[in-house]
């Protein structure tokens, strides 16, 4: 039962998530009702492709980057009035007074770097999922975004559905009772995972590679890494948890408030920490908030799946279970528990959250102060554990979420925290 937005605070009022309740920045109004948003897109190819199609058609396409020219070439066809650039740095700094919003999607590493530049440039931003490579990047991002009361929204499509929505209302309302535990999984990886890096040859024609690696450690090139395989390497992907993990974790983290983290522990097939394992089990534990005990919460990838007996009988259906003292939620599906009718916004559309935003409307949902930020730390912090774990089973990751801190083992800085290759901007 979809209803508006007062009915959803009185359900919702202890989440601590969204702006309903986490007092969410409206951003400036840049743009009047009728007027047209100057759109500018990073990264074309791939899901680039949609979201750079769903800016167009909700504004005015000034520019467009890739590193590949024939994604250019082929692109620049749709949008023949957008300038063409091969690098987002040049593209900001030349267009930055005729550009209101960006979008960026592009390989993970790359995400902070062309959003934070494009911020604090003061410009909106949609960014893709996972919306940073790393843990600080996520809270630099969140930072900057309210900081500048800008217009954001991470590109994880489901936070705008009514089905998620309905199923985050029911965990919270208590229909389930009291939630012991949570599990998510996938199907994934897709792509070569766990082995030894391509032989170094020469970049296609079209790829200007040291444009690709942007922020990231120099290497050559090797076939894979483009356009598609880069997601199993830890210096430009962020394996099967980033690529899923905001997707798949997103119900319970909106239905239960899964920010901060107190510890993780990996199991996994072993990797030689420069791509990552091929599959990975790996338990977060979260302390009590005000209205909720602690629980825990498990990821498996890879293949790998919760075990039968946690379904009650019922089969597995889409990619999570929720397990309470009365009741199952698999799948966003109420098993036994108490079927009750709950209350929860409706979204005009998730592009359209964030256009909304644009001209001064209500911040979208999974906009990066108040939500995105949140979600993409507790998802990366689960790749902290994975590292650890290069060996099978890994020691246990306690976490000091305010500091952003490993506080029992020592080496993990550089992957909360990178230092970026010359030429690229982290900090301002």
């Amino acid at each position: 039962m979809q209803t508006n937005r007062r009915q959803f605070l009185k359900t919702t009022a202890a989440t601590g998530i969204g702006y309903w309740v986490a007092g969410g920045v409206r951003a400036q109004e840049s743009n009047s009702p009728n007027e047209r948003i100057a759109m500018a897109s990073v990264g074309i190819g791939g899901k680039g492709s949609s979201d750079s199609g769903d800016a167009g058609s909700r504004g005015d396409m000034v520019a467009i980057c890739d590193v590949d020219t024939m994604r250019l070439e082929g692109t620049g066809k749709k949008f023949d009035k957008a300038k063409q650039y091969t690098d987002f740095r040049k593209m900001l700094e030349e267009m930055e007074k005729s550009i209101d919003a960006v979008t960026v999607s592009t390989p993970d590493h790359t995400h902070a770097p062309a959003a934070l530049m494009a911020m604090r440039m003061g410009k909106h931003c949609f960014c893709q999922k996972p919306m940073t490579h790393s843990i600080y990047e996520a809270r630099l991002m969140g930072q900057v975004a309210r900081e500048k009361k800008l217009a954001t929204q991470m590109g994880n499509q489901g936070t705008a559905g009514g089905g998620l929505r309905k199923a985050a209302a029911l965990m919270r309302a208590g229909a389930v009772g009291t939630v012991k535990e949570v599990h998510v999984w996938t199907n994934r990886p897709i792509w070569p995972q766990g082995g030894p890096r391509p032989e170094p040859e020469s970049p296609p024609e079209s790829l200007e590679w040291d444009l690709w690696l942007s922020a990231a450690p120099e290497r050559p090139y090797g076939k894979g890494y483009h356009p598609f395989a880069w997601r199993g390497w830890w210096d430009f992907g962020t394996g099967a948890l980033g690529d899923m993990a905001c997707h798949e974790m997103n119900m319970p983290y909106m239905g239960l408030d899964l920010r901060d983290p107190i510890s993780v522990q990996a199991v996994t097939s072993g990797h030689n920490k420069d791509s990552f394992p091929k599959w990975s089990i790996i338990t977060y534990e979260f302390p009590a908030n005000d209205w909720r005990p602690g629980l825990k919460m498990v990821w498996w990838d890879g293949g790998k799946r919760p075990p039968e007996d946690l379904f009650g009988g019922q089969q597995p259906k889409g990619s999570s279970l929720i397990v309470g003292d009365k009741g199952l939620i698999n799948g966003g599906e109420l098993v036994g528990g108490t079927p009750m009718e709950v209350q929860y916004p409706e979204s005009p559309g998730h592009f359209d959250e964030w256009t909304r935003a644009i001209r001064g409307g209500e911040p979208a949902m999974s906009n990066f102060p108040d939500y995105a930020s949140g979600l993409t730390e507790t998802v990366l912090l689960g790749n902290l554990a994975v590292w650890v774990a290069n060996d099978g089973e890994g020691e246990k990751v306690l976490w000091d979420a305010k500091n952003m801190k490993c506080t029992n083992i020592q080496g993990l800085e550089s992957l909360i925290k990178p230092t970026y290759r010359k030429g690229y901007t982290l900090d301002a």
